[in-house]
């Protein structure tokens, strides 16, 4: 049985319906909150519910007593730890959010494990702990100590977090960075979701950095494929690492980091050309600069990844966002 938490939100839901797919017990826990519109987690989770492998548990991972319980009643063989406060722009408004549901949630979740004997920890890191590096692509063994938003210093804190579980009392972690995902049941606060609202409104949409962004956009049906595999790849210390030349990547303890990304950047404009011909509308544009806590660039090494477990995602932008349209239309009405 799998532990998911964040089972009501995009990655989540994507999660749990594949593994449910499989024939694998998911007991998914979420807070079901109003960061975004309710209506769309809750139809989420109708469409899990309809599973017979399926659970489903209300409850804030930033509960001590509520997830120790949980954790002790179920002693989930493997925990996917999805839930967290999304979003670098909220961060700037809304630090506080981070604190409890990515650092004291993260922390529930580590000592529900460690005391339950849970084989493997498998939690969402994110590309944003990359923050100032310039070197790209991206990779795992890069330094990642400089990030520039209050949401991308909580990632990279969970990252810290695990590593001193592993070393401390053997739990096997694996961290995966998601690279800009996107797909069918997305977050409304994210950029192809606002623009393919505003589009159809005949609204103007803002582009930041003047729509000079490049983003390796990730579709989330890859970022599933690589969850899934990870999380039936437990991690093996690494005899070969060495503290004299320390890897970020690896360590002497059960601890991997991954990228998950698509390997193929391209330019925010380009995804708004592409959403024009799925929606058969001309966008209209409000270029703005460069907003606080953003990067102007990511792109994935998912060498790591590919080596490990034999995947690397492959799905174009004009794919993803053909079928975020087809879901986008289909799930509000819209002839």
């Amino acid at each position: 049985m799998i532990l998911l938490t964040g089972a009501a939100g995009f990655i989540g839901y994507h999660t749990s319906r594949r593994l449910l797919e499989a024939g694998v017990e998911v007991v998914g826990v979420d807070n079901v909150n109003d960061y975004y519109d309710p209506a769309l987690k809750e139809a989420r989770l109708a469409m899990l519910r309809e599973f017979d492998g399926f659970e489903f548990r209300k409850l804030d991972v930033a509960d001590v007593d509520g997830m120790a319980a949980l954790f002790a009643e179920l002693k989930p063989e493997r925990v996917i730890h999805l839930a967290a406060q999304a979003g670098v722009r909220y961060s700037l408004t809304n630090p506080h959010a981070y604190v409890d549901a990515n650092l004291r949630g993260f922390m529930n979740i580590l000592e529900g494990c460690r005391h339950n004997g849970v084989e493997h920890l498998v939690y969402a890191s994110s590309s944003s702990v990359y923050g100032a590096n310039t070197l790209q692509p991206f990779s795992e063994h890069h330094n990642v100590d400089h990030p520039v938003s209050l949401y991308a210093a909580t990632k990279k804190a969970n990252e810290l977090m695990a590593h001193s579980y592993a070393h401390l009392y053997r739990l096997p972690v694996t961290g995966l960075r998601f690279f800009t995902v996107y797909g069918p049941w997305g977050r409304p606060d994210m950029a192809l979701f606002k623009f393919t609202k505003g589009i159809l409104a005949g609204e103007p949409i803002p582009v930041f950095n003047e729509g000079r962004m490049i983003r390796d956009f990730t579709y989330v049906d890859d970022i599933v494929e690589g969850v899934v595999r990870v999380t039936n790849h437990i991690p093996q210390p690494d005899p070969a690492w060495s503290g004299d030349h320390p890897d970020p990547a690896r360590s002497y303890a059960p601890y991997r980091v991954f990228n998950i990304g698509n390997n193929q950047p391209v330019q925010l404009l380009h995804c708004i050309e592409v959403l024009e011909q799925c929606l058969g509308r001309k966008a209209q544009l409000d270029l703005l600069p460069m907003q606080p806590g953003d990067v102007p660039s990511t792109m994935a090494d998912v060498s790591e990844l590919e080596n490990a477990v034999g995947f690397r995602p492959r799905t174009t932008v004009e794919e993803g966002i053909r079928r975020f349209v087809d879901w986008y239309k289909e799930y509000y009405r819209i002839a």
